[in-house]
């Protein structure tokens, strides 16, 4: 559900940019649900120690100056601001104009797009890595399963996907997150690592955590990290 956890362009990122793409905007309803919660988001789960320690493990894994697409870049933090801290150029993609439009103040070193993540273009092995922390959820699952699988194409061979979720098994559940309505649909552990394993990507290593967002509204979710490599 955006960087954070919860239920194209080959060029030189140029800081700061949190424009709309046509598509995107208040209309989505994943945009609707972002753009209440704004900063709120950021600092429910600023205290994810799992999500530190898999920034920190893809810190470990990429090569100095890497290319990644941060899938629901949110808020920009903790995601695109610890890549950009250690020196890597960061693409940040978010379907809310008001998380993307924060992004682009709080890490204006990064390049943030307002748009739907399925009607980005994407190039074959343009990335060097690309990170999901738990933007899958609000999409049905057969577009889970086309966007993993576009997004493996997009980084180049022995690229680096990490991708976070609830590993819940749920198709289109109408929820409450952080007092916003919500439809989620949603794989189990299992499932969710084939999917991974399917896209044509090497999973190294799981990570499985039960976290509570420091929210009036937030009650302990299980998430799960996985990183692995395009073969």
């Amino acid at each position: 559900m955006g960087d954070g956890q919860g239920l194209g362009d080959s060029g030189e990122p140029r800081g700061g940019q949190g424009l709309p793409d046509a598509d995107a905007g208040p209309g989505h309803p994943a945009a609707a649900v972002f753009d209440a919660l704004g900063a709120e988001y950021e600092r429910a789960f600023a205290a994810s120690a799992a999500h530190r320690e898999s920034l920190e493990r893809l810190l470990a894994d990429l090569t100095p100056g890497s290319r990644v697409l941060d899938v629901g870049s949110g808020t920009g933090r903790p995601t695109a601001r610890t890549l950009v801290d250690a020196g890597h150029r960061v693409l940040g993609v978010d379907v809310s104009p008001v998380m993307t439009a924060l992004a682009a103040r709080q890490v204006p070193e990064a390049e943030f797009r307002c748009a739907d993540v399925r009607d980005l273009p994407l190039s074959e092995g343009e990335f060097d890595a690309v990170c999901v922390y738990f933007s899958l959820l609000q999409l049905e699952r057969g577009d889970q399963r086309e966007l993993l699988e576009r997004l493996a194409r997009s980084l180049r061979p022995g690229g680096l996907l990490v991708a976070a979720t609830v590993p819940v098994d749920a198709v289109g559940v109408d929820a409450v997150f952080m007092g916003q309505p919500v439809r989620v649909s949603s794989f189990g552990a299992e499932e969710f690592t084939a999917l991974i394993t399917r896209a044509g990507i090497a999973v190294e290593w799981e990570h499985s955590a039960l976290f509570t967002p420091d929210h009036p509204a937030g009650a302990p979710e299980p998430h799960l990290f996985l990183h692995g490599r395009r073969i």
